[in-house]
């Protein structure tokens, strides 16, 4: 997807994202991550959408029960608990190398707005715990990430 050169899912894979996610997707992405049944699970966006703008989440979490899971998460106060519990001199860098890997990926010729930020569009802390744990399923060493999936992994124990 860098380089200028954009990939275009399969016209499957753009119907599943978009039934999971329900709505068209603006921009051009590739499956990254899938399930056992090979449904996809993360998708990678390319950092600017089909109209020029701007997109920020490089990796995007389809999955609507991970989505849920996660979202109960977030509202039982998972954003704070897990920019207290991360490093965060760990956490600003692991926002640097996924800056660095999303512009990267902008073609060298474009001259537009650029997006900004790192994981989810933050600069710094935490602001989504779906964009940090697509991060780390795509193989992204990211803190919060992991902090996720052994919440995760407690619930499932629990």
């Amino acid at each position: 997807m860098g380089g200028g050169l954009k990939q275009v899912p399969f016209d499957c894979d753009r119907v599943s994202v978009e039934n999971l996610l329900g709505r068209p997707l603006s921009g051009a992405f590739k499956v990254v991550v899938r399930d056992d049944r090979g449904h996809p699970l993360v998708i990678q966006n390319h950092p600017l959408l089909e109209d020029g703008r701007p997109m920020p989440t490089r990796y995007w979490l389809v999955d609507k029960d991970l989505r849920a899971r996660i979202g109960t998460l977030e509202s039982n106060g998972g954003v704070r608990e897990a920019e207290s519990a991360v490093d965060s001199l760990e956490l600003a860098i692991a926002h640097s190398r996924y800056a660095l890997e999303r512009d990267g990926a902008i073609p060298h010729s474009h001259s537009g707005p650029r997006p900004s930020g790192g994981v989810g569009g933050t600069r710094q802390g935490v602001k989504c715990l779906h964009a940090h744990y697509a991060w780390f399923l795509a193989g992204g060493d990211d803190p919060v990430g992991r902090w996720v999936n052994d919440r995760l992994q407690e619930i499932r124990d629990a």
